[in-house]
């Protein structure tokens, strides 16, 4: 079978299988391409729950880091000033004027908006319905948070949700809206055909490769403790440590962007990862099965080019080579001149449980 025809069979991207392009989608969020209606069935993941939630925990902490975003509101007040416009039926029909006041309309730059709030009812509803008793004190802390902020706890209507569009200067938002949607209707759909009308995910290889590796990225940034030391890059520039260069090689020397890096000063670990979205195999003319050469160049390229730098974690790097599986899976690692190499598959056509369990293992 060719790849064009492969790539339209259900459940394939080329010749990886791909259960749930959706829990792709959903890590990589701003990412996931859309294209015509189709039906689709959906998985009852028992710790899907968990998976949103520590989610929405992590993009509400972004954003508090990087300040909620505000918004105006429609207020009527009796004022003692003219504020807005002035409600002339009400101000003459309660003799106002002769009180000193006048009714008025006006919009108030609030926190209190309707993303805000649905953000709030979302953590609140995660902590009746998450397992994880530290995940649910999470929820419920952050909910806390916005209320201290002024954010209210009365959940927005639907038609107060629909009127909420979200520009492109705030881009930031669209996933931790996304995400608060999704707590009110925890379904994951799947690849299969089924009776629940959803938007299609493109399935070009290039797209699902660009979803894989920020959703690998995501995934490792929501799910590392920030608090025992763990900080995620991604899309991080490496500098080459040039001891001299001709006047014309500065534009031609080609840079070199990592896909991830995590680092923990704490344990003193500092991991590159690259995610490929190919087979881990090629065939050569001595062995069916052999790990493709110019892969590991690149990772070697990354973790010796910072040695000597002056950063002590660069001396000691690991690097973690990421594919889906394809027939077969592989988890075996290398020490070449002090770093570690390892070089992993993670089966796409598993269940959602077992995706994310197979992503935990990579930190070990």
């Amino acid at each position: 079978m060719d790849s064009s025809a492969m790539q339209e069979t259900p459940g394939f991207v080329g010749r990886i299988p791909v259960r749930n392009l959706w829990l792709l989608a959903l890590y990589a969020s701003e990412l996931a391409q859309f294209r015509d209606k189709h039906d689709a069935d959906v998985e009852a993941s028992p710790d899907f729950a968990d998976l949103v939630g520590r989610l929405l925990c992590h993009a509400v902490e972004v954003r508090l880091r990087r300040n909620f975003s505000f918004g105006y509101r429609r207020k009527d007040a009796v004022l003692s000033r003219v504020r807005g416009r002035i409600d002339v039926l009400a101000t003459y029909s309660n003799d106002l004027l002769h009180q000193g006041k006048v009714a008025c309309r006006f919009e108030e730059f609030t926190i209190d908006t309707t993303r805000n709030r649905l953000v709030r009812a979302a953590l609140e509803s995660l902590t009746n319905r998450v397992g994880d008793a530290a995940l649910k004190h999470r929820c419920w802390t952050l909910a806390c948070r916005l209320g201290s902020l002024g954010v209210s706890g009365v959940m927005p209507s639907r038609g107060e949700i629909a009127k909420d569009q979200i520009g492109r200067h705030e881009s930031e938002d669209r996933f931790m809206i996304a995400l608060a949607r999704l707590v009110f209707d925890l379904l994951l759909p799947t690849e299969s055909d089924g009776a629940k009308p959803l938007t299609r995910i493109e399935r070009d290889a290039r797209i699902v490769q660009r979803l894989f590796e920020r959703a690998v990225g995501n995934f490792l940034a929501a799910e590392l403790p920030r608090d025992q030391g763990w900080k995620v890059l991604q899309g991080k520039w490496l500098n080459w440590q040039k001891e001299y260069e001709t006047s014309g090689m500065a534009s031609i020397l080609p840079r070199m962007q990592t896909d991830i890096i995590l680092e923990n000063k704490i344990q003193k670990r500092r991991i590159v990862i690259d995610t490929k979205f190919t087979g881990i195999f090629t065939s050569s003319k001595y062995r069916e099965h052999v790990l493709k050469s110019p892969y590991i160049y690149q990772i070697y390229a990354y973790l010796r080019s910072q040695v000597g730098c002056g950063d002590s974690l660069s001396d000691k790097a690991e690097g973690i080579l990421l594919h889906p599986s394809i027939d077969t899976n592989v988890d075996e690692t290398v020490c070449i001149q002090g770093h570690k190499i390892r070089f992993v598959t993670v089966d796409l056509a598993l269940t959602t449980s077992a995706i994310l369990d197979r992503l935990r293992a990579l930190i070990v």
